[in-house]
């Protein structure tokens, strides 16, 4: 699973109301009926509504957290991979 926090664009501190607005902003923007014969649109959204759905509950982000600790300690190498990538993927859909 990608890091949804990183999906979204939010904070690991983000609160419920940042997440949803991040959340309604990327369905908005990807969403299929608004992107017919884009490909990737169909599984940005789709990324987007779980990142939502992990992060949204309290329960499943504490989860998530919790691994997502455990994988920096285990593998800080991928986890450094993942989040470089993180930050050059907004700059690389700006240009698009």
């Amino acid at each position: 699973m990608k890091d949804p926090y990183a999906i979204l664009g939010v904070s690991l501190h983000a609160t419920p109301e940042e997440i949803k607005a991040a959340y309604r902003k990327m369905a908005a923007i990807h969403h299929p009926d608004r992107n017919v014969g884009k490909s990737d649109a169909d599984l940005k959204f789709k990324e987007a509504k779980e990142a939502y759905e992990t992060l949204s509950d309290a329960k499943r982000r504490r989860v998530y957290d919790d691994s997502r600790d455990k994988q920096i300690l285990s593998d800080p190498l991928t986890t450094g991979r993942e989040i470089w990538k993180s930050f050059l993927t907004p700059l690389t859909m700006e240009k698009s």
